[in-house]
């Protein structure tokens, strides 16, 4: 009896080979997708740890969650400061966007104990509902969010406090106010009085932390006002929206730190070109409106040298700088006024002063 044997031909081969490199490819995406989501897992765990917070040097450590303008910019949030000083967060301003970046800092927005306006323009105030959400969720948080500013915030504060109370009221019905406590949403306003003159209010101050606000010039809008911070030796001022001005020289004297807005005035000159070709009439009426109630990034140089700071940031980026040379055209005759390190700050810069030095580092936390 004749033993029939099949052939194995090529494409039979073929196939079974197919079949196993698919089952290995398989195994691999299976194991894969279990080393992605555990990776997953343990970023949030160590995001809702607040172990970054945790961990920093005692000092004043300032976080750039939002250095851009109302004008669109894909590297920059709407302005946004946050201030460390030792274990307490501090963010001046909130604009569009800046909360966002907190969170892939490895900052929780449950973490911030006050917000602290500058002035009310729109795109300084217009995260207020989403940090007072968050930081009511996120943080557990018992009591209202405390928004310091000058006269005016008490009108602002009740009016997102209205816009969002059918929200409150939804994320208390479904998480129940064991999760989301009642008496933490919302916020209450700290209004100040604004200083006159060049002189200065005391905002917060408890014995190791000292705040204070001076009135700076972006006339019309009225008012307006810097912080200076102080802690441990260590200090930061930042500008808010100004004119060039010599309260913020007269406060900036000698401080480690210095975030000062700034304004390219040979750039929006070019969007105004660009407005006029294109007959868009009101927008080039509105570009050649904002050259007065701001400071250029020369101006801003001289005041840094003149109150002989240890270093200048530039924020509040005016305009966009969606090329990296036009920083170069930005930055146009700074190094003639101010002798020190300059930066032109983008979302996510972090600035480091431990106590009791004189050290200044820096990094970018979302690069």
């Amino acid at each position: 009896m004749i033993n029939k044997q099949k052939k194995v031909t090529a494409a039979q081969i073929g196939r079974a080979t197919a079949l196993a490199l698919a089952a290995l490819l398989l195994c691999a995406c299976q194991a894969a997708d279990t080393a992605v989501i555990r990776a997953m897992q343990r970023q949030v765990a160590e995001s809702l740890s607040n172990t970054f917070l945790n961990e920093l040097p005692d000092g004043l450590h300032v976080y750039i969650c939002g250095a851009g303008s109302p004008m669109p910019d894909a590297q920059r949030a709407g302005p946004c400061v946050g201030v460390v000083a030792g274990q307490r967060l501090y963010l001046v301003d909130v604009g569009s966007g800046g909360v966002r970046n907190l969170g892939p800092a490895g900052i929780m927005a449950g973490r911030v104990d006050a917000v602290l306006l500058s002035h009310f323009h729109s795109d300084h105030i217009n995260g207020l509902g989403e940090i007072a959400m968050q930081r009511w969720a996120g943080g557990h948080r018992d009591a209202p969010l405390p928004v310091f500013g000058p006269e005016g915030v008490t009108e602002i504060v009740k009016g997102f406090n209205a816009a969002y109370a059918q929200d409150v009221q939804y994320r208390i019905e479904h998480h129940g106010s064991d999760t989301v406590i009642p008496s933490g949403a919302g916020m209450v306003a700290r209004p100040f009085a604004s200083p006159e003159g060049d002189g200065s209010a005391t905002v917060i101050d408890d014995g190791e932390l000292k705040v204070t606000a001076f009135t700076v010039n972006h006339s019309p809008i009225s008012p307006a006002v810097g912080y200076r911070f102080d802690y441990k030796g260590r200090s930061v001022l930042i500008s808010g929206d100004t004119t060039k001005s010599p309260v913020v020289e007269r406060h900036a004297r000698g401080v480690d730190l210095l975030l000062h807005e700034a304004l390219s005035p040979e750039l929006v000159g070019v969007m105004t070109a660009g407005a006029r070709e294109a007959g868009v009439a009101h927008m080039e009426k509105i570009s050649q409106d904002i050259l007065d109630y701001h400071t250029t990034p020369v101006e801003a140089a001289q005041i840094a040298a003149a109150a002989e700071v240890q270093q200048l940031v530039y924020y509040h980026i005016v305009p966009a700088l969606p090329v990296g040379y036009l920083k170069r055209i930005f930055l146009r005759g700074v190094d003639e006024a101010y002798a020190g390190p300059v930066h032109v700050s983008e979302d996510g810069d972090f600035f480091s002063l431990p106590a009791g030095g004189d050290e200044i580092s820096h990094d970018n936390l979302i690069d």
